[in-house]
């Protein structure tokens, strides 16, 4: 099996290094690694367009190999899957994020980005985040993190579904506590409740602009059965399979009762 692994913190962030020495401890696992060089944290889905893409490769200090280019999360699925080093992956695995990537959050996330950008393309994809020691539940950054425990269980994971593997269209978002977790819950995502607020920040230059801050407080939560958010706040690890199908199916034919080819008309004439 050819394993991508990503992320969005950045290359030489402890979070990938410490999954990277798992992996590729692997037996029948070759492992590439392609990350963005500088952190892209909340990037989503974003792509590089309008401009071409560097690569350098990057020395590790056990001597391993990766590459790191100014692009996102995604733009690194995407040099993978074209071919930039040589095979094509089997398994992308992005992370692990330093921060928690629950509930609604999963649609900011650079790490969950590329993992979604796998099954995009038709690959199996894990995602994995963890809280640091201090158990926040936001998305500000911080500095204290032992990654060892859920690098070894994704890792772990990873041997058997070589073995067992995922369907094409199926992306694993895992999250883990920032201590010692107490179990694993199979679970849905949950709902965030957003705390955002407007703040005005003092420039040190007044050239005529205003500055805001808008995001960064610390959000609540919606504690529902079953869900990604509860199962953190009790401490445990939660495995959530996400798909790429956005379409709200029930609703389809609630549309076709709509008269759209009246508004067609009106527009027209």
């Amino acid at each position: 099996m050819r394993i991508l692994l990503t992320n969005d913190d950045g290359i030489g962030a402890q979070g990938l290094q410490t999954l990277r020495r798992e992996l590729r401890q692997i037996e029948g696992v070759n492992l590439d690694v392609i990350a963005p060089d500088s952190n892209r944290s909340a990037s989503a889905r974003s792509i590089t367009t309008r401009s071409p893409l560097s690569v350098q490769e990057i020395n590790f200090e056990d001597g391993d190999l990766g590459h790191a280019t100014d692009g996102t999360p995604v733009d690194c699925v995407r040099f993978a899957q074209v071919g930039l080093l040589g095979e094509k992956p089997d398994l992308i695995v992005s992370g692990i994020n330093h921060g928690l990537n629950i509930g609604d959050d999963v649609t900011y996330s650079g790490t969950v980005a590329a993992a979604l950008e796998g099954i995009l393309l038709g690959l199996p994809a894990i995602a994995v985040s963890q809280q640091s020691r201090k158990g926040e539940m936001g998305y500000m950054p911080q500095r204290d993190y032992d990654f060892d425990v859920v690098a070894k269980f994704t890792a772990g994971l990873v041997s058997e579904l070589i073995e067992n593997p995922l369907p094409d269209d199926t992306l694993l978002n895992i999250n883990a506590p920032g201590v010692d977790p107490e179990g694993i819950d199979i679970t849905k995502l949950g709902k965030r409740l957003y705390r955002d607020e407007l703040k005005k920040v003092k420039r040190e230059v007044d050239d005529g602009r205003t500055s805001y801050r808008i995001y960064g407080y610390e959000p609540g939560l919606d504690d529902q059965p079953d869900t990604d958010i509860g199962a953190i706040a009790r401490g445990h690890i939660t495995v959530t399979p996400l798909s790429l199908d956005w379409t709200h199916h029930d609703e389809i034919e609630g549309l076709r009762d709509r008269d759209f080819e009246r508004l067609l008309g009106a527009a027209s004439s």
